[in-house]
C-alpha cells in the first residue's frame, strides 16, 4: 500500500512540476502582435526573397493570406467535429503554450483551390497584410478552423502569427532590392 500511495504521491507532484513549468512556459512567451507581423511583412518587400525549402515565397504569402480569409468566411473542408475536439484542440494548446507552431510548410488548406506557383512576390505579401488588416477589422463572426476548432479571435489572431512565423522561418533574404 506504501508502495502505491508513493507512486501515486510522485505522479501527482510530476504533473504538478508540469504544469507549473507549461505556466512558467506561457507566461514568457512574447507572441508578435497583428500590426507587428504587418510591420515586419513590409520590411521584407525591400529583398528579394527566397525559400530555404517548399514552396516558392508569392505561394507562401498567398496560401497565408487565404487562411486568414477563411477564419472569416469559413475553411472549405474541415476535419472531423471529433478530430477538432481531440488531436486539433490538443494542437492547438500545445503551440499556444510553446508559442510556436510546426507543421507541413508545403501541405495545402484542405478544399482550397491551387495557388499558383509564382507571381508577384511584393503583391504576394501586400495580400497577406490587407488579409490581417481586414481580420483586425472584422466584427462578425469567427469561423471554427478546420482542424483546431472554435478559436476565439484573439486565439486565431495568435494562430494566424504563430502560422506566418513558422512559414518566414524558410524565407530567407538573397539580396537587399535599393
Amino acid at each position: 500500500m506504501t508502495k502505491r500511495r508513493l507512486v501515486l504521491t510522485g505522479l501527482g507532484v510530476s504533473l504538478l512540476a508540469a504544469a507549473g513549468a507549461v505556466t512558467y512556459r506561457k507566461s514568457t512567451v512574447v507572441i508578435t502582435s497583428i500590426p507587428e507581423m504587418q510591420a515586419k511583412l513590409a520590411s521584407l518587400k525591400l529583398n528579394k526573397l527566397a525559400n530555404l525549402s517548399g514552396w516558392p515565397p508569392y505561394k507562401v504569402f498567398v496560401h497565408l493570406a487565404q487562411s486568414i480569409e477563411y477564419s472569416m468566411t469559413g475553411y472549405p473542408e474541415m476535419k472531423p467535429a471529433a478530430f477538432q475536439k481531440t488531436a486539433g484542440s490538443a494542437a492547438f494548446y500545445a503551440f499556444s503554450v510553446a508559442g510556436a507552431m510546426t507543421h507541413n510548410l508545403t501541405e495545402p488548406i484542405p478544399g482550397a483551390p491551387a495557388i499558383a506557383e509564382s507571381g508577384d512576390v511584393n503583391a504576394g505579401i501586400d495580400m497577406l497584410i490587407a488579409a490581417l488588416q481586414k481580420f483586425e477589422n472584422h466584427a462578425g463572426e469567427i469561423k471554427p478552423h478546420f482542424a483546431y476548432g472554435s478559436l476565439s479571435k484573439a486565439e486565431f489572431a495568435q494562430a494566424h502569427v504563430m502560422h506566418i512565423e513558422n512559414h518566414l522561418k524558410l524565407i530567407q533574404t538573397t539580396q537587399s532590392v535599393a
